[in-house]
């Protein structure tokens, strides 16, 4: 599927009107994005300085009352193990489905405003504690849901990161409404691009036509996405 970006050009530099850009729509909460991220960071990592992205909260689980997956048949937090054990299964993914029969996690949003919070200090932070996020819930079976443990994942990663997380701006941001604004900016822009899974990405370059990829998709089909909106990086690239 493609995309026709409306960015306008005039005000960019030739660096950046070369640039990759990737919108990437996504939720802590969402076991086939983490089954993901090993392709993403090799992405990342193969065109270092070419790709400038953001992360869009979905918003998966607002709460149980309202949450329904009719395409896998999901309306209670027990039906999810089944589907996270078959992610597990189907991708290699390291998935603890235990959760959802321990502690089960009430929603996804005070984990989305947490990566909002954190993304008020850097991209970079964001994106690396939105990976911890994902790692306590799916392997570790913490309870994302929880404010002390958004917290306590916090700490560590800014004890771990001090140059990229302050902690005690963390706390400040995150019982803000700057955050909570920004996770609903994020989810009408979800919304109005009408985007029903998770992970999505748009490809594309400033102003040109790009590429939307829907699901769980493999490092491959990443490249050969990049080489439809770029193919002068991906001569050579394996």
């Amino acid at each position: 599927m493609t995309f026709q970006s409306q960015q306008n050009n005039d005000f960019l530099s030739v660096k950046e009107a070369d640039r990759i850009v990737i919108e990437y729509y996504t939720d802590p909460l969402c076991c086939w994005s983490w089954a993901f991220e090993p392709h993403w960071q090799k992405l990342l990592h193969q065109f270092e300085g070419e790709i400038s992205y953001t992360h869009y909260m979905g918003g998966l689980i607002s709460d149980w009352n309202s949450y329904q997956d009719p395409m896998n048949a999901i309306n209670r937090p027990a039906q999810l193990g089944p589907l996270w054990l078959e992610v597990s299964q189907v991708t290699n993914a390291v998935i603890d489905p235990a959760i959802w029969v321990e502690d089960p996690p009430t929603s996804s949003y005070p984990a989305c405003i947490a990566v909002k919070s954190v993304e008020m200090q850097s991209k970079e932070a964001a994106e690396k504690y939105l990976y911890k996020l994902r790692e306590a819930v799916m392997t570790k079976k913490q309870n994302i849901a929880r404010p002390e443990v958004l917290s306590a994942i916090a700490q560590n990663f800014s004890k771990e990161n001090p140059d990229l997380l302050n902690y005690n701006q963390f706390l400040e941001d995150i019982s803000g409404e700057k955050s909570v604004q920004l996770f609903k900016n994020d989810l009408q822009k979800v919304r109005y691009n009408r985007i029903g899974r998770f992970p999505t990405l748009t490809i594309h370059k400033p102003g040109q036509t790009g590429i939307i990829l829907t699901g769980y998709r493999p490092y491959e089909v990443l490249l050969q996405a990049i080489s439809v909106v770029a193919p002068e990086l991906v001569n050579g690239v394996n």
